[in-house]
This record gives structure tokens, C-alpha cells and sequence, in this order.
């Protein structure tokens, strides 16, 4: 039997397109950082690479060692900039990123370790960066966005409109979790959950 944890997980990986509020507990996640636009560096390219690479190598070595078996989760990204001003604006060379993809808590550090070593052979040093993390965001803000990624915009706006109103400020990092393969999706269609941790405003 194979867990997925998009259909255990319900209310964190099947939003509504309304903003809602939830609670993320804490995760593990395999986790790379980089810096600079993800449309034209190659060195994002390289890191997601790394990243699925490590993951299924992962997933084969927890069934060997425990027979269970999972679905790799999708991609995941955190956000930031020194200059917030960078979001406003056509020009994403000064981005900040984490992307990351989430693990089962059997996964161990000696299997990352060798997963590592794999993706290292397919995306050079990329992998050099990878690692097991845990974090938990706690109480949140999300909402499923539908179209390209260059359009956002207005959603992630209306979903900060939501987190005022509803007595809370932004915390933390912009998240983003892809539930669509762009190489097999149409723009249009694409599925995108916008998450942003909250804490009150006062």
C-alpha cells in the first residue's frame, strides 16, 4: 500500500480558492538554497534536479529498508528577498530561495547522505547542498491559485487582504507548493497552493 500524503494531509494540499487559515505542523524536508531568478538560472534548474533526483533515491531506499512505500510529494518553495521591493517588480535577480520537497519521518540521515552521493552524479554541486530539515510553520494563511506563475499577483494580494483582515500579519517566508508539472501542464491550468504564515497583529 502506498501513502500519499496529498490525500492524508487534506486540509494543507486541497485548498479551495478562497483563503483560509490552518495549522502546519512540523515536517521533514529535504531542502536546497540558492539565490537569483528561477526562469533563467541555471543553477535553480540544477538544484530542483538535485532535489528529485535525492527524493526517489529516498523513496526506494525506505521501501528496501521498511517496505513502506510513499508518493514523492511536489516541489515546494520558500521566498524572500532583502528588498521586498523585488516582488513588485519585473526583476527576480535578487531572489532568495528554499526549495524543498517533504519526507516521511523514516527517512534517515545516512539514506540522505547516500542520496546525495546519487544526485551529486547527475547534478554536480548542486547536491553538495542538499540536507534533511524540520520545521513547523504553524498558523498560516493559503489558497489554491490556478494559472501561470508570472500572474500570481493578485492572488498572493488578495490572500494578505484576507490575513488582515482577519487581525493577523504576515511571518516568516512566502511559500509556495506546485501540485502541477509545468513540462506537462498548460499554463492556465497549473495548480499552485500560495501559503504565508501568520502571527496576530497586535
Amino acid at each position: 500500500m502506498t501513502t500519499d500524503f496529498l490525500r492524508q494531509d487534506k486540509d494543507l494540499y486541497q485548498p479551495t480558492d478562497e483563503p483560509t487559515l490552518v495549522t502546519v505542523p512540523e515536517f521533514d524536508f529535504l531542502a536546497v538554497d540558492g539565490a537569483g531568478d528561477p526562469n533563467t538560472s541555471d543553477a535553480y534548474a540544477a538544484a530542483v534536479s538535485a532535489l528529485y533526483t535525492a527524493a526517489y533515491t529516498l523513496k526506494f531506499a525506505v521501501k528496501k529498508a521498511s517496505g513502506t512505500d510513499y508518493r514523492v510529494l511536489p516541489l515546494e518553495g520558500l521566498w524572500w528577498s532583502d528588498d521586498p521591493a523585488d516582488f513588485t517588480r519585473d526583476d527576480k535577480s535578487g531572489w532568495q530561495w528554499t526549495m524543498l520537497i517533504r519526507q516521511p519521518v523514516s527517512v534517515t540521515d545516512e539514506q540522505v547522505a547516500a542520496a546525495r552521493d546519487k544526485a551529486r552524479a547527475k547534478a554536480g554541486g548542486s547536491a553538495d547542498e542538499l540536507r534533511l530539515v524540520a520545521f513547523a510553520e504553524g498558523p498560516s494563511a493559503q489558497l489554491l491559485y490556478r494559472g501561470p506563475y508570472a500572474d500570481e499577483g493578485p492572488s498572493i494580494k488578495r490572500l494578505h487582504e484576507f490575513i488582515a483582515a482577519s487581525g493577523l500579519r504576515l511571518r516568516g517566508q512566502h511559500h509556495e507548493i506546485y501540485l502541477s508539472d509545468p513540462n506537462r501542464t498548460k499554463p492556465e491550468r497549473m495548480r499552485t497552493i500560495i501559503r504565508q504564515p501568520v502571527e496576530p497583529a497586535t
